[in-house]
């Protein structure tokens, strides 16, 4: 379901997988998708190797909480809609896309949020996946849209509200 590539030792003091099958099992679970043919791609890594990868691929210096790579455009072309699912290839399978999450930038934001670095990880891997399906936040329909589904599925899993304070 979840293939994790650990990049950065400070991930170890995580339970990264334990929380990444959680994120995403309720999410799919919330989206109605089955689980069994999906697959997501994680890379947990530093703020120097996620500022490549945001300038690389989205022409933003520095590091970024976390990015996701989409295997399908799947965006709503009106706004606020949901975006179309994904098809399953023809072996039955459903490879979302990457992910990855970037450590000092997660570390400081859940103090600065004062909340558990567990508990804002899990937020940034729902909101990750939710862009595989995608989901964005760039239009405020679409943001409306996406933070409505983060907060359900992050309640769905006991978590508070990101979007309030």
């Amino acid at each position: 379901m979840i293939d994790i590539l650990i990049d950065d030792p400070q991930w170890q003091e995580v339970p990264l997988a334990d929380l990444a099958e959680r994120a995403m099992a309720e999410t799919l679970r919330h989206l109605g998708v089955p689980p069994d043919p999906v697959s997501v791609s994680l890379l947990a890594c530093d703020d120097a190797r996620i500022a490549e990868l945001n300038g690389a691929f989205r022409d933003k210096p520095g590091p970024t909480n976390v990015l996701s790579w989409p295997t399908e455009d799947l965006a709503a072309e009106v706004a606020g809609k949901s975006p179309l699912m994904p098809t399953p290839d023809f072996h039955g399978s459903m490879a979302l896309g990457d992910v990855a999450i970037a450590y000092e930038t997660c570390a400081r934001e859940a103090r600065e949020f004062g909340k558990s670095l567990d508990d804002h990880v899990t937020h940034l891997l729902v909101h990750g996946i939710l862009h595989l399906f995608g989901y964005d936040h760039i239009r405020d329909p679409d943001a409306t849209l996406m933070q409505g589904l983060e907060t359900e599925i992050l309640g769905k899993l006991g978590l508070d509200d990101p979007y309030r304070s």
